[in-house]
């Protein structure tokens, strides 16, 4: 978890200025690992979205690592360094998840009320190519039933201070996600 998410701008005024900023080439629609698409970044001060691809690297170049767990974030070599200096924000319309109670169910999670989803993650530049990382977090009441495990969802207070100093993201890494709402799909 998180595996995939989609990302469409239909009637939103919010994720439509992000597409139009995003420098870059980037897919719309359900996104996937290793699609490039928009993420928010900070450069010399001023959040800027990119089109970046979804995955580190795996080990011995076999596969990617779409998502790092909170918990574990500051142990690895390989996110600690990100956490410090290479926080982004992945902006959605929602997250994917499918349940596993026998009858497979692919639903969409949102923040209520909304219809823009913002997850916290992390880039690093691999070979030349930026690349994105999903962080997660175990799950929530509102998302327990259908996955363990969710991103770290940032509502508007939680994105400033993400993108503002380690010692804020680390913070945030340990509070419990906000209740979203879930549709079939």
């Amino acid at each position: 978890m998180c595996g995939r998410y989609e990302l469409y701008a239909d009637g939103n005024e919010e994720l439509r200025k992000i597409l139009d900023r995003t420098e870059g080439e980037f897919k719309t629609g359900e996104i996937f690992p290793t699609d490039r698409a928009p993420i928010l970044i900070q450069q010399s001060g001023i959040i800027r979205p990119r089109a970046v691809a979804w995955g580190f690297p795996g080990f011995r170049g076999k596969s990617v690592i779409i998502n790092a767990r909170a918990e574990t974030v500051m142990e690895k070599t390989m996110f600690r360094r990100c956490l410090e200096r290479q926080r982004c924000i992945i902006p959605s319309s929602g997250f994917l998840e499918w349940s596993h109670d026998g009858e497979k169910v692919k639903y969409q999670f949102n923040l209520p009320g909304t219809e823009i989803l913002y997850m916290a993650g992390l880039y690093q530049v691999f070979d030349g190519e930026s690349r994105f990382v999903i962080l997660t977090t175990a799950a929530n009441k509102s998302m327990i039933e259908v996955h363990h495990r969710m991103p770290i969802v940032l509502n508007n207070e939680a994105k400033e201070h993400w993108m503002e100093s380690p010692h804020e993201a680390e913070q945030i890494l340990t509070k419990v996600p906000p209740m979203l709402v879930r549709q079939p799909v």
